[in-house]
């Protein structure tokens, strides 16, 4: 089912979870013992993320050095299929631009439609780890919306082989990104705002927004939305944090402010399993008043800490 087919049925607020695939070298049951605890809560949809390759430089016994390409965190498309045969429950891959060209993302979508899977979240995706800035596979697509416009076009059944006019188009509802505190590379938010309008426009039917730990920045993001005439479904994405660590790490890495309050806690806390309990309750809070205020779905992202995720959404629903 398409994720604004769920929401349009729902008659309240829904939830749902982000995972990232194993790393290489882990199987499918690292997956399961991380969804276990969070299954109980009836997700409407899972999503999954997708991870780019990247450049490693081997030296060779002449002192040479060669380039070769790794994917730490492979499997995607198999990923979704695995959880939707165990759980019976929609997953929502994730499609980038970094590292596909456009033929390799025909095929993925391709795959996907092939395994029953009605969404992807179109993202461009982060710079490979060895750039400064994002580059785009040789015959890849540089932006987002240039992503978006190559799945609606199979959604009609036009493919990269223009004498191929399929009569049995995809069927893919595609979402795309949100930056309450605008995105990095933006100079502003209105032009960011004008950005995310013209992939609604291109044919993205929901939004999904990086995390906030300020509510009153997703509310005023969506007021924004709606008067730049952006009217789909808006989707907070939330995160607890648990570590100290993540205090400069999570501002660096993602772009995003931790309030003050909230830092100060954690400042205070004696350990990491403080530093747990304080995220938690944030996390609780912002996600009451979320709810409260009629989102349509309350998305988080569960890295590395499911339990704690699984326990908040216990008593918010």
């Amino acid at each position: 089912m398409k994720v604004t087919d769920h929401i349009k049925q729902a008659k309240s607020t829904l939830v749902s979870f982000e995972i990232l695939p194993p790393l290489k070298g882990k199987g499918i049951e690292a997956i399961y013992n991380h969804l276990d605890p969070l299954m109980e809560h009836q997700p409407a949809f899972i999503n999954v993320t997708y991870h780019r390759s990247e450049h490693i430089f081997k030296k060779k016994a002449d002192g040479s050095f060669d380039k070769v390409v790794v994917r730490k965190r492979p499997g995607t498309e198999a990923i979704c299929a695995s959880i939707m045969n165990k759980y019976q429950v929609d997953t929502v891959p994730h499609l980038i631009c970094g590292g596909f060209t456009l033929q390799d993302t025909e095929d993925a979508l391709l795959t996907l439609n092939y395994l029953g899977i009605d969404n992807v979240l179109v993202l461009r995706g982060d710079a490979a780890k060895n750039e400064t800035s994002f580059e785009p596979e040789k015959g890849g697509h540089s932006h987002a919306i240039d992503l978006l416009r190559q799945v609606i076009d199979l959604n009609h059944g036009m493919y990269l082989e223009e004498e191929l006019k399929g009569p049995n188009g995809t069927r893919f509802c595609p979402g795309v990104a949100g930056y309450p505190e605008k995105h990095f590379e933006a100079p502003n938010m209105e032009t960011d705002l004008k950005y995310l309008k013209e992939k609604v426009d291109a044919g993205a039917e929901y939004i999904v927004t990086q995390m906030f730990f300020d509510n009153s920045k997703f509310f005023s993001f969506q007021e924004q939305c709606r008067a730049a005439g952006i009217d789909v479904p808006i989707i907070p994405g939330l995160k607890p944090i648990y570590t100290k660590k993540q205090l400069s790490v999570i501002p660096r890495t993602f772009n995003v402010d931790i309030p003050t309050e909230l830092s100060t806690e954690i400042l205070r806390c004696k350990d990491d399993k403080d530093v747990e309990k304080v995220g938690q309750e944030w996390l609780l809070t912002q996600s009451r008043e979320l709810k409260a205020s009629g989102v349509p779905v309350l998305h988080y992202y569960t890295l590395g800490k499911p339990q704690v995720v699984a326990d908040v959404v216990g008593q918010v629903f």
